[in-house]
Order: structure tokens, then C-alpha cells, then sequence
């Protein structure tokens, strides 16, 4: 028994399985590994300090053109302080125009964080054939997306990073969105195992979106004790804090006890009209500190599927072992129709 979904069709892989974009931090080694293994590995956008956004992207997607042969994609934060957002996008447009392999290759754009209007209109007119997903939190997002991107990432309350202010749960997302859209859903929040996988598509998902159990393997370029405390916490080690882009699910540390209380919308965007450039470097420069292994004083993103996780597997081991999962229990559901 092989299981393939139309997610596979779409973006020409093994398994119907999608790593996360986690920026600000590189997702570069990690979205290779994921490819080399059958999946969809997702380059993020990342603008830790001291570096180029759009530099470190071109170099992240030269990096997986030369150690992966299959398919990936990149994520593009739109939020409305993602000033480069544009120029990201323009990037992709020249790489993908300038190289026949990148555009073979880098199948789909992942926007999340802010309005998908302005990139998918911008992509339908300077590259169609580039497919566009888009993160929702919501059935009413969801169908606002319905009609503008080629799918649909619904990511569930209980996923690591940010997350939106309405709190709905990724089996009420998923199976509202399934109903109500269109587009393929993935499914993302949550999903560790094979078990999940196949909940996932029995919910009518093509696919999931993994953040947290992929962290947890040897190739992500995440710090050793980062993965460290992934693996030694339970499912309520996690808190939601206040994030740039308003809430974010953490581990629980010193940073997120810090940052525990949460603005209402209105609030978050008064602040945010307010900011300065000073304001926004210290706290990129709390995402530094994580990335070099301060899991005490800077923001450790971390979903409640952390309480499922034991181990630091390979990339492959992590998702064979979950598509040999997924197939035992599908055969187990199948077993009780009578």
C-alpha cells in the first residue's frame, strides 16, 4: 500500500508531506533533507540581524538547486511591517525567469502573516505558473484565500509560532475549510506522527505541514539544545505569548514569561503604527540569541506536538517512519466497515 494524494500530483513528490517555513530562522539544510526524503521542503524567510533577506534567500535556493534533486518552495512573511516583502517577490520572479532548473523546480510560493491579495495578484500577472499557497487561521480566512491562491496551509491553535487571535483548533479548522473551499487543504498544528497524517486526510486534507517534529532532526540547522528542549517537553510546556505579528505559541522560558500577555488587535496595531526601526532590531535580535542556543532569554517557537516528540531522528527516518504509520492505521480504519 502506497498512499498519495493529490498534494503529490500538485507538486510532484513522494509523500504528501510539506516542512514549515519557521523564519526568521533558516529552514535552508532542513527543506533539503526534507526533498532528499520524498517531501516538500519550504525555505524561509529570514531576516535575523545582520542579514539580507533577499540575499539569503537566493543563496538559501541555490544551496537546495544543488543538494536536492526533487521539488521545493519558499515562504514570504506579508505582513504590513514585511517592507521586503517586494523585493522577495521580485526575486523569485528573476530567478525562476533567469533559470529554466529553478523554474522546473521551485514549484510554490507559502505567504503567511498578513493579506495574500497583493502577492497572488503580483504573481498571477508576472509568473502564473507559479503556484501559491497560503496559511490561514480560520474558516473565514480560509475562504477569503479560496478564491485568490492555488491552496490552502490551515495551520490549528495548537502549532508553534504565530498564531491568530480567534484560537480555533486545526480538526475544527481543517474539517470547516474541507466543506466550505475549493482549493486543496494541508493541514498544519499539531502533526508529529503517522497517526496524524492519517487523521489529516480523514478530515479531508490532502496533505500536512510540519514545523516542530522536523526542528527535531539531524539536519535542521537549529541549535543542539534547541532540539534538546523540544524533545525533553511535554504538550503543556507551551504557552501563547505576545509575538511581532501578534500572538505566538512558545516554550515555556524566561522570554515567554516576559512576554505572556497578549494585546487585543486593536492594541497590537496601535503599537505596531508606533514602532521604530530600534524598537524592531531588539526584537529580532531575541530570535538571534535562540538561533546561537539561548533556549532562556529569547523566544523558543515550539508546537504543542513537542509532548509527542522522544527523539532526533533523520530527516528520512522521521518521515518513513510516519508514512508506514499512516498506512497501518488507514488499513485499521478500513478494517471497520463492515
Amino acid at each position: 500500500m502506497t498512499i498519495k494524494t493529490p498534494l503529490c500530483d500538485i507538486l510532484g513528490i513522494k509523500y504528501p508531506i510539506i516542512s514549515a517555513a519557521m523564519g526568521p530562522f533558516y529552514t535552508t539544510k532542513l527543506a533539503a533533507a526534507v526533498v532528499n526524503a520524498g517531501g516538500f521542503g519550504i525555505i524561509s524567510h529570514t531576516n535575523l540581524i545582520g542579514v539580507d533577506p533577499v540575499k539569503s534567500m537566493e543563496e538559501s535556493i541555490h544551496y537546495v538547486m544543488e543538494n536536492c534533486k526533487g521539488n521545493f518552495g519558499v515562504n514570504i512573511r506579508v505582513a504590513r511591517m514585511q517592507i521586503d516583502a517586494p523585493a522577495l517577490q521580485e526575486l523569485l520572479v528573476r530567478l525562476r525567469k533567469e533559470d529554466p532548473e529553478i523554474r522546473e523546480r521551485l514549484k510554490m510560493l507559502v505567504t503567511s502573516a498578513g493579506n495574500p491579495k497583493p502577492p497572488a495578484i503580483f504573481f498571477k500577472e508576472k509568473d502564473p505558473d507559479l503556484l501559491v499557497f497560503h496559511v490561514t487561521p480560520t474558516l473565514y480566512h480560509a475562504m477569503k484565500v479560496d478564491g485568490l491562491c492555488d491552496g490552502i496551509i490551515c495551520t490549528g491553535y495548537e502549532g508553534g509560532g504565530h498564531q491568530s487571535y480567534e484560537r480555533v483548533n486545526t480538526t475544527v479548522l481543517v474539517t470547516e475549510a474541507v466543506k466550505h473551499c475549493k482549493k486543496p487543504v494541508v493541514a498544519c498544528g499539531g502533526f508529529s506522527d503517522g497517526r496524524g497524517i492519517a487523521s489529516a486526510l480523514a478530515m479531508g486534507a490532502v496533505g500536512v505541514q510540519m514545523g516542530t517534529r522536523f526542528i527535531a532532526t539531524k539536519e535542521c540547522e537549529f541549535h543542539p539544545d534547541y532540539k534538546d528542549f523540544i524533545v525533553r517537553s511535554r504538550d503543556s510546556d507551551t504557552m501563547v505569548c505576545q509575538g511581532a505579528f501578534g500572538p505566538i505559541r512558545l516554550l515555556k522560558n524566561k522570554y515567554a514569561e516576559a512576554h505572556g500577555e497578549i494585546l487585543t488587535r486593536d492594541a497590537k496595531m496601535a503599537v505596531e503604527s508606533e514602532l521604530d526601526m530600534e524598537a524592531i532590531n531588539e526584537d529580532t535580535k531575541s530570535y538571534g540569541l535562540v538561533y546561537e542556543g539561548d533556549i532562556v532569554n529569547g523566544p523558543v517557537l515550539c508546537g504543542q506536538s513537542c509532548g509527542n516528540i522522544d527523539d532526533i531522528p533523520t530527516v528520512k527516518e522521521v518521515i518513513e517512519r510516519m508514512m508506514k504509520e499512516a498506512e497501518a492505521e488507514i488499513k485499521k480504519l478500513s478494517s471497520y466497515v463492515g
